[in-house]
């Protein structure tokens, strides 16, 4: 298998790499360097016609696109340790939360990069006043998020999964676009720290 992705901070491709070495699953990696179009080159568009990484070549030359469905798509070839859950309700819960953090976290944080961040204004047409209002809706999720951890040591309860993997790749690219975990959001804090510092973060 091979592994179509950029660097960090990409956030997608980031999600594969650590949900790879939580799996202690070995693939070929090969850069797709975004920034200079590599993503919209003609042999790349056959491989997602989106043009969007991180896209996962299996050996028959099939490709799958979508960091979630690569995900599950490993989680099937190797179900140990259970990222995605076993039981009906495990499964369901932790694609509920990834599906919040998503559209609740991913999507205000998305748009400020897209319009208001200056590496991608030479990229796209940019409405800076949209990117800019969503930094109230990230700070509100933040904080949610933060009230819906107080029991809880990770993202979809007692355990480590695919949720907060895909959480721990959004928080950081949050931080790396200049909207962090608010400082008054200890619950956030402490699991952030908490997931940090696995080995597969370093992915």
């Amino acid at each position: 298998m091979k592994l179509y992705g950029e660097h960090n901070p990409a956030p997608n491709p980031r999600r594969v790499r650590i949900f790879l070495a939580e799996k202690g699953i070995e693939v070929e990696h090969v850069h797709i360097p975004m920034r200079q179009g590599a993503h919209k080159t003609p042999e790349f568009l056959t491989k997602n016609s989106l043009g969007q990484v991180p896209v996962l070549e299996l050996d028959d030359g099939t490709c799958i696109s979508e960091s979630v469905s690569i995900c599950l798509y490993l989680e099937a070839l190797r179900p140990e340790p259970p990222l995605f859950g076993t039981t009906p309700l495990e499964i369901a819960n932790i694609d509920m939360w990834i599906r919040r953090v998503e559209w609740q976290l991913m999507s205000p944080i998305g748009q400020i990069w897209r319009h208001a961040h200056p590496y991608t204004a030479a990229l796209l047409t940019q409405y800076k006043d949209f990117g800019e209002s969503n930094r109230a809706h990230a700070d509100r999720a933040y904080h949610w998020l933060d009230r819906e951890m107080t029991d809880n040591a990770y993202i979809a309860g007692d355990a480590f999964s695919a949720a907060d993997i895909m959480a721990l790749s959004i928080v950081d690219f949050g931080s790396f676009i200049g909207t962090p975990i608010p400082d008054d959001c200890g619950q956030l804090k402490a699991w952030h720290e908490r997931v940090s510092a696995r080995p597969s973060a370093a992915a």
